[in-house]
């Protein structure tokens, strides 16, 4: 739950947020437009994902739903086991959100969207079995795992 354990309590290498998702289904995720422009950014959000919310604005696909955000890109089951679909083209407030505790600080929002969705908030104790090696990207940590 990304806590560093499963549900069932068993230790796991998978980064906290491979096993929540709960940001990605809690607020709405507005970008420039020009994120998705190819010509513009070195990792446009894929055409598909988003849409136009006015001339300046672009909103990930699901995120809008006042009632029920979910990012379209967001793939598995929040609290279990999700990862991004288009994590190296995420945009900007993507790569901007920061979890609880992750670089020893408390972050309210993160916070905010777990409990939303039933998790407890991160702790410090949570992120100790990944303090190092550092891991750049979720697939670094997968293929770590895997060496294990």
């Amino acid at each position: 739950m990304g806590s560093g354990r499963t549900r069932t309590g068993a230790e796991s290498p998978r980064h906290p947020c491979q096993d929540c998702g709960a940001c990605c289904a809690k607020w709405r995720v507005e970008f420039y437009w020009r994120e998705a422009e190819g010509r513009d950014s070195d990792h446009p959000v894929p055409q598909g994902m988003f849409e136009e919310l006015n001339d300046r604005l672009r909103g990930m696909k699901g995120t809008t739903d006042k009632h029920r955000p979910r990012c379209a890109a967001l793939a598995g089951r929040i609290g279990e086991s999700v990862a991004c679909r288009i994590y190296e083209s995420r945009p900007t407030p993507c790569r901007a959100f920061e979890a609880s505790y992750e670089d020893g600080i408390r972050r309210p929002r993160c916070d905010e969207a777990r409990i939303a969705h039933g998790l407890r908030p991160l702790r410090p104790e949570d992120w100790i079995v990944h303090r190092l090696p550092a891991f750049e990207t979720p697939l670094e940590l997968a293929e770590a795992s895997r060496l294990d």
